[in-house]
């Protein structure tokens, strides 16, 4: 509700690299148990407060009627400076010091005009109506926004998804089919890859599509992951393995968010709704691992692959089984806001 409330966004993105890079400072100089806890319990609040603001930066700036073909240029961004990021973050580091890394993220957010976010729409609402939604509950809103409800498919796709990489990696190597270092930098080089491309064109998708039928695509590469990944533990496989979690969280990283500004487009809690989304994903990402390593360790990697594909199948089902409620509720929570408020 912080970032819908406030017009200090780019202060919360600021701020928030600042945490990020405290936390990382911590580990190095320490490495207790309690400081690990701490820096990663730091790291989650910020990355909690980062995605709803840049979100509502983005709304801000280009409105609603812009937000799903920017957002996909700043997923295509983020995915594409996960790879040559590292590497530039890593020649700053050498050349000029580790401030030179948290320097480059705090400049590029204070680049970004003061002005040029109107704030009414980077919470979704025409400035006109702004003062109606200032003692609206954000979570009232969601409530009655009904579709959001099925943020438990994405859940369960997380709680499949998340462990698969790391689990992934660690059957090749316990088969001796590749090399830790190597595989491990391949896995993410590869899925980075395809996430650009499948976030260049998530818009053109979404267009032909629609949101449900975009997601309903991730929901399917998934379970079809798992079973490539169960059947193929060799170091090719790495290939099929990681162009499916490309598709699947380069059309996500874009589709999800644009969703939730046509859901709640008018009620003023754009951004509550993102943060909630994100937290749900949050709790199935976090218990991924947890029964990956279990699966793994007493059934075997293949087993586990086969297991998170199965529990996978679950938001493949909730979104079938709602798809046409789906539908419908976003039409009508697209009624909702003015027609004033959506800029060309």
């Amino acid at each position: 509700m912080c970032v819908d409330a406030t017009r200090r966004k780019r202060g919360i993105i600021v701020a928030a690299c600042v945490m990020t890079t405290l936390a990382s400072l911590a580990l190095r100089v320490a490495h207790s148990g309690w400081i690990v806890a701490a820096s990663q319990i730091l790291t989650a609040l910020t990355g909690a407060a980062l995605g709803p603001a840049v979100a509502g930066v983005t709304l801000g700036i280009v409105h609603a009627r812009g937000f799903d073909r920017q957002f996909g240029r700043n997923q295509v961004a983020n995915h594409a400076g996960n790879v040559a990021g590292a590497a530039l973050s890593g020649w700053l580091g050498w050349r000029y010091g580790f401030g030179a890394v948290f320097a480059l993220t705090v400049i590029s957010t204070l680049l970004i005009r003061r002005d040029s976010i109107d704030h009414d729409s980077a919470r979704g609402v025409a400035a006109a109506s702004a003062r109606e939604h200032e003692h609206a509950s954000g979570f009232r809103v969601l409530l009655t926004c009904r579709p959001l409800q099925l943020s438990a498919a994405l859940a369960m796709f997380h709680l499949g998804n998340a462990a698969m990489l790391p689990l992934y990696g660690l059957a090749v190597v316990a088969a001796h089919k590749g090399d830790p270092s190597a595989f491990t930098a391949q896995t993410i080089v590869v899925a980075q890859l395809v996430m650009v491309i499948a976030a260049r064109f998530a818009n053109r998708l979404i267009l032909r599509l629609v949101y449900w039928g975009v997601i309903l695509i991730t929901f399917l590469a998934l379970p079809l992951r798992c079973l490539v990944a169960a059947l193929f533990i060799t170091a090719w496989g790495v290939w099929p393995v990681q162009t499916l979690d490309g598709i699947g969280a380069g059309l996500q990283s874009v589709a999800v968010p644009a969703l939730v500004v046509r859901l709640l487009q008018g009620t003023g809690r754009v951004n509550v709704g993102q943060g909630v989304v994100m937290t749900v994903q949050g709790v199935g990402a976090a218990l991924s691992p947890t029964l990956g390593g279990v699966l793994a360790q007493h059934f075997g990697y293949a087993a586990a692959f086969l297991v998170l594909g199965a529990v996978s199948t679950g938001s493949l089902a909730l979104w079938l089984l709602f798809g046409t409620s789906l539908k419908k509720a976003c039409g009508s929570c697209r009624e909702l806001a003015n027609p004033g408020s959506i800029a060309t």
